[in-house]
Parts: structure tokens; C-alpha cells; sequence
């Protein structure tokens, strides 16, 4: 796919990655031409782009109340409902489809995407957690390209251009560490919302933001990385680099390491997943900055305290128990991060909670996609009962 423009189909458009899609979108017309939006509930903001980008397909996934009818008012002619999802992501214009939606809605587009002989450019870290044997065999046999947004999966992708998959030795991906990298367990207790949120390198939606804060982020990103690179978790580690300026990096079987390196920025992965296999010109120094060195200064790199982090050892476990050990996993994590957002879990319980779901899972070898839905769901409702269950004895 070497032609320009390219069509691009948006999931999950007014999301964080669905906004800078657009920026990228935006900065080369002339490359890129948007022909179907999907968003959740931002109607108002979808109109807006609606109206910028002029889509032929528009679809609202509502799941709130007097959504649906807000969307009908304001973009004549949407597609309601996950029937839309799947419209856009099989448009028949689409060349390229951008998966940014969260969670659990991005599986279903995504396998109906491969099917239909799309470029999956993938910012769904869900999709492969819970569904990687699925997605990656189904891209296989459809000689569909499944290209990474996250921006470690990227760093690794790009490091690994032309070199052959049996001189891998290891794959090392960074984590900034978050804003707790140094706190104390005990301080952990006490850890409020507002400085769970606040993440010091990148701005995230609140889901993503608390799952890089208990470091699950970086336990999801290594289960995708087994299977976006087909590597062996023995052959995955992850370290901390708080300035977040190496985004991930491969070790080689002769001892040598290849580094993908720049300030942190999403538009330099999307630009990248969407031109693939060329590089874009960025002329604009404030769309993407440059990096100079003489500015970084210092580059620092620690272990990862798993101690301080459990919720990262989780991650790995589950991965390599496999089954649906991962979507339980996902489940569990969501509705920990729900409570936790709520008030009626504190932080630390969110690794408690999810490790008791987890105990109490029974997994199921190479499950297909309703049997992944549907442990996700146990999960998420044993959560909720374990989480009520905890607050009535505190009572």
C-alpha cells in the first residue's frame, strides 16, 4: 500500500488517539482523506469533525442516556449501535483502519476489519490482550498488516525493520514509572485520585492514565508485544525510563541494542502506523518537536519494582497462564479502575481486587470470541459483588 491518499476509517474518534489521528489527518491533507467516524458519547465534538471532515459513514456506539437522541439531532443520517462500528470498519472506501476505540468494543470491528482486507493501525490494547491468538491468525491468513499506534510497540516495530525475527534476543520495552515510581507502599495507601491522574510525561483518558499509575498499562503492553512480534515472554522485559524519551528498545543475539528515540509524542507512532511503509516530512517544529540532545541532558533507567507494583505482575501471570485468564484479567482491571475512580476502592485495592477475581477464574484454552466477552463480563460482575461484598462486612 505505497499510494497516497490513503482512506481512512476512525474508530473511537473523539478519544484521545482518535483526536490526534486527526491532527495527523489535518497536518497532511494531501496524504490522508477520512471516509468513515465512529465515536462514543462527545456527539458534540463528532459534529465538529463531522463537519471538518466530511465522512460518508458516521456511526454513534451510544451507551449513556438521551445520547442517541442528541446524535440523531445533530448528525442526520448516523448509524447507531455497535452495527455502525462494524460499518466502519468494513467501509468498502477504507484502506487503513484506525482501532483507538477503548476497551472492549474494539474486538469485534477489528476481526471484521482483517476480514474485509483492511490495514489495521491498532491503539487498542484490549483487542490483543484478550483475543491476540484470534486477531494475529486471522491477519495471517488475510495477509492483512496489523501495525502498532502504542508508542513502545512502535519504537520496537521500527527497530525491527529489516532485521530477521531469529536474531531477536530480547525485546525491551520503557515505562515511565508513572507518579508513583518512588513512592513508599505505605504513602500508596493514601493515594488520592487527583494524584492517581496525573500522569508526568503524557495526557491520557482517566482509564489509561490510573492503568500507567498501577503500572497494569505496562503489564498489558507486554502481553501485546507477545503477540504483535510473536516473541516469548522469557524474551520480553520492560524498565523504567522516566524521561520517556527512548520509547522501547531490541536486543540483538550479538549483544547489540537498537533505540527508537524522540520527545514524547502520539502524532510521530500514528503518522507512522498511517504512511507505513514511507516517513512523512514533518516541517512543523510545534506538531512534532525536535529533539535535541544537548537539551535532554540526562537519560535515567531503573528495574521495575514489582513489589511496589503488583498489578504488573498480574499482567504477566495471567499472560502466561493464557486461556481466558487475560480477558478475566481485563475485566477485573476495568472495574477495579471504575470503583477506584469512585471513590469506593482505594488504590491499592485495585491489585487486591484483581487478584482475587483472578483466583476465582476458570479459564478456558483457545477460546473464541463469545467465550472471551463472556469471561470479561464474569469478571467485571465478580468485581462488583467481591467489591460490595468488602464494603458491607467494613459496615
Amino acid at each position: 500500500m505505497n499510494t497516497f491518499p490513503r482512506r481512512i476509517a476512525l474508530l473511537g474518534s473523539t478519544g484521545s488517539i482518535g483526536r490526534q489521528t486527526l491532527d495527523v489527518v489535518r497536518r497532511f491533507p494531501n496524504q490522508f482523506r477520512v471516509v468513515a467516524l465512529a465515536a462514543r458519547s462527545n456527539v458534540e465534538l463528532l459534529a465538529q469533525q463531522v463537519q471538518e471532515f466530511k465522512p460518508s459513514l458516521v456511526t454513534c456506539f451510544a451507551d449513556t442516556p438521551g445520547v442517541e437522541e442528541k446524535a440523531r439531532e445533530l448528525l442526520p443520517g448516523v448509524v447507531i449501535g455497535e452495527q455502525g462500528l462494524l460499518e466502519v470498519a468494513t467501509h468498502p472506501e477504507a484502506d487503513v483502519v484506525v482501532a483507538a476505540t477503548s476497551g472492549l468494543r474494539g474486538l469485534k470491528p477489528t476481526l471484521a476489519a482483517i476480514g474485509a482486507g483492511k490495514t489495521i493501525a491498532l491503539a487498542n490494547k484490549e483487542t490483543l490482550v484478550m483475543a491476540g491468538h484470534l486477531v494475529m491468525q486471522a491477519a495471517q491468513r488475510a495477509g492483512v498488516p496489523v501495525l502498532p499506534i502504542d508508542s513502545e510497540h512502535s519504537a520496537i516495530w521500527q527497530c525491527l525493520r529489516g532485521e530477521e525475527s531469529t536474531d531477536i534476543q530480547r525485546l525491551l520495552l520503557t515505562a515511565s514509572g508513572g507518579p508513583f515510581r518512588h513512592t513508599s507502599l505505605e504513602a500508596l495507601q493514601s493515594v488520592t485520585v487527583e494524584q492517581a491522574l496525573a500522569h508526568p510525561t503524557w495526557r491520557m483518558g482517566p482509564k489509561i492514565t490510573i492503568d500507567s499509575a498501577t503500572l497494569m498499562n505496562k503489564g498489558l503492553e507486554v502481553l501485546e508485544a507477545r503477540w504483535l512480534f510473536d516473541v516469548d515472554y522469557e524474551h520480553i522485559d520492560v524498565v523504567v525510563h522516566p524521561e520517556s524519551i527512548i520509547h522501547s528498545m531490541v536486543e540483538f543475539v550479538d549483544g547489540s541494542i537498537k533505540m527508537q528515540a524522540s520527545l514524547p509524542s502520539m502524532h510521530l507512532p500514528i503518522m507512522n502506523a498511517l504512511a507505513y511503509p514511507q516517513r512523512l516530512h514533518n516541517t512543523d517544529s510545534d506538531f512534532i518537536r525536535e529533539l535535541r540532545w544537548s537539551d535532554v541532558g540526562h537519560l535515567n533507567f531503573e528495574d521495575l519494582d514489582r513489589e511496589r507494583f503488583p498489578c504488573f505482575r498480574l499482567a504477566l501471570e495471567a499472560g502466561k497462564k493464557g486461556g481466558t485468564y487475560p480477558c478475566a484479567l481485563v475485566g477485573a482491571d476495568e472495574e477495579a479502575v471504575e470503583l477506584f475512580l469512585s471513590g469506593a476502592l482505594d488504590f491499592l485495592g485495585i491489585a487486591r481486587l484483581i487478584e482475587e477475581v483472578l483466583e476465582r477464574h476458570q479459564s478456558i484454552e483457545q477460546p473464541d470470541v463469545t467465550m472471551i466477552l463472556e469471561a470479561c463480563a464474569w469478571a467485571r460482575k465478580t468485581a462488583r459483588e467481591l467489591s460490595k461484598r468488602r464494603t458491607s462486612h467494613s459496615n
